[in-house]
């Protein structure tokens, strides 16, 4: 599976959170403690919005996090208000940039851990529902790009909660119609450069790890020593696949079956139900 991080706040550098923390993303490329793989080698990528620009800038490459000396220059340069980074650990589609994550559609950014079960048995019926006008778009062979196009084809750009709920529905429906008892596995964010929506679900309700950071105000209170904290506004946040830091107080686990719109206080989560083309009209 993979590993992946979203912020969204006071513009950082992105080093801040790829590099210095102690169980940063690139250390958990090496050494990840609650994926299904410790090594998370099979690429990277990078997405950022920068103020002003109408959609966000992409970095991906093939090779590992931990020594890409490309990824650490740009990080220590590039400040941002909103951006994702992936590591990725294949689950059987190729090692190549287009199956990278973040994929970018226009000014939406998404990334996936966990796998649609027998893809390959079901690609090609997952691929015909996708709106024509967007499949040319696709340009890798991953089930986590099909995810994305079929959650543009529900209406990602109106709704994005209900878009991914359609696209889950879709899965499940096909891949029980299939035979696959347990079709999906996914922990996703997405983001327009504006919201920031996360969601963390699987047809077995075991799915994979998933954590968001305490209120900014929260952690001044229990950690007044942490000088990094003194430039957020109290709107900032992270979501991580598993924590940055063993600070006390600092992560909470999103539930099983929750997606939410990530805001910087209050609590954002509400429950994910997929659903099937027999509870919603299609659009």
């Amino acid at each position: 599976m993979c590993r992946w991080l979203a912020y969204s706040g006071t513009p950082v550098l992105l080093d801040s959170l790829l590099y210095r923390p102690a169980h940063s993303l690139i250390d958990q490329s090496l050494h990840s403690r609650m994926g299904v793989e410790t090594t998370n080698g099979d690429g990277f990528g990078i997405g950022w919005y920068s103020t002003g620009l109408p959609t966000p800038a992409v970095v991906r490459d093939t090779g590992p996090a931990w020594n890409n000396r490309n990824l650490r220059e740009i990080s220590s340069h590039i400040r941002s208000h909103l951006f994702f980074a992936h590591i990725r650990a294949s689950t059987g589609s190729a090692i190549q940039q287009t199956n990278c994550h973040p994929f970018r559609h226009g000014r939406w950014l998404w990334m996936h851990n966990g796998a649609i079960s027998e893809f390959q048995r079901l690609r090609r019926d997952l691929c015909l529902r996708i709106d024509p006008s967007l499949f040319a778009d696709i340009e890798g062979s991953t089930d986590s790009e099909v995810m994305f196009y079929l959650a543009l084809t529900y209406g990602l750009d109106q709704d994005p909660p209900a878009a991914v709920a359609r696209m889950a529905g879709h899965v499940e429906t096909l891949g029980r119609d299939h035979g696959v008892e347990n079709p999906l596995q996914m922990t996703v964010a997405v983001t327009d450069g504006d919201g920031l929506w996360v969601f963390r679900y699987s047809s077995e309700r075991r799915s994979r790890s998933l954590y968001y950071s305490a209120e900014v105000e929260t952690l001044r209170g229990l950690h007044p020593d942490l000088k990094f904290l003194d430039g957020l506004s109290d709107d900032s946040r992270l979501v991580v696949s598993e924590p940055l830091s063993g600070l006390p107080g600092a992560w909470f686990e999103v539930p099983e079956a929750t997606y939410g719109l990530v805001r910087g206080s209050g609590d954002f989560l509400q429950p994910f139900v997929p659903l099937t083309e027999d509870s919603v009209a299609v659009p």
